[in-house]
């Protein structure tokens, strides 16, 4: 089977990547570097060339509702018009477990990325995932005002990259099902005392500030609308072993 991944190089992109190729199928990561341009259409006709499947795991790094929309809107828009007129067979997006929970902000934008899909004459797929293991890492280096790190406090039940990454190759080997299933890690987290975690484990001595930022998004993992509810599949790799992984 050969399948494309938008966002190929990414943080999950590059599992779907790996395991695909692992399980034996031809490749092709929808780059920039690879002259696929998302949100302009450009590259995708050829790039999209005797494709079975398309895994889309692009992403834009904003907070804002109004660009999010826009951009996965624009993305996932040219990418399905050029997935249909190539003939493929099954599409699967890379949500986020209760966007529809919680569609502020950035979730916003994932929402209505749903919508896109869903609204399309191709077969898809939509997996929902919670954050990932490297979410503590990404806030830890984004919520920082000079030497002090905030750690913005949240209930979330985060998962391996690498676990997603294979749970979506895998999705490709199966017939669309036209409906959202849900990925989780193995147990709830508090993401405050998740980057604390992660900043000691990284040498990290100063001051992380466990704090309840503003913004609906966040005010909404608070209250846990973005954990899973109903069934689940659960993968097994904690953070506490994502962690010791990165020490090795």
């Amino acid at each position: 089977m050969k399948l494309a991944v938008a966002g190929g190089t990414g943080v999950v992109g590059t599992h779907v990547v790996e395991a695909a190729r692992a399980a034996g199928h031809e490749v092709v990561a929808l780059t920039r570097s690879s002259g696929v341009d998302l949100v302009a259409g450009t590259g995708l006709d050829t790039a999209l060339d005797g494709v079975d499947a398309v895994i889309d795991t692009a992403n834009i790094s904003t907070l804002n509702a109004a660009k999010a929309t826009a951009f996965f809107r624009s993305a996932s828009g040219n990418l399905l018009s050029a997935a249909a007129r190539a003939g493929v067979r099954h599409v699967i997006l890379l949500s986020i477990v209760g966007v529809d929970r919680n569609p502020h902000d950035y979730y916003a934008g994932k929402l209505a990325q749903e919508q896109v899909y869903r609204e399309s004459a191709l077969p898809w797929s939509i997996v929902r995932a919670t954050q990932f293991h490297e979410f503590a890492a990404q806030m830890f280096d984004s919520a920082r005002l000079g030497p002090l790190h905030l750690a913005p406090q949240a209930r979330i039940q985060p998962i391996a990259a690498r676990e997603v990454g294979a749970f979506l190759a895998g999705t490709a080997d199966r017939a669309a099902s036209g409906s959202v299933v849900q990925l989780a890690g193995p147990r709830e987290e508090d993401l405050a005392d998740m980057i604390v975690r992660f900043a000691r484990a990284t040498g990290h001595r100063g001051p992380v500030i466990p704090a309840a930022l503003p913004g609906r998004q966040l005010k909404g993992m608070r209250a846990g609308l973005n954990l899973p509810v109903g069934d689940a599949t659960l993968g097994t790799a904690t953070f506490d072993e994502w962690l010791a992984q990165r020490a090795v």
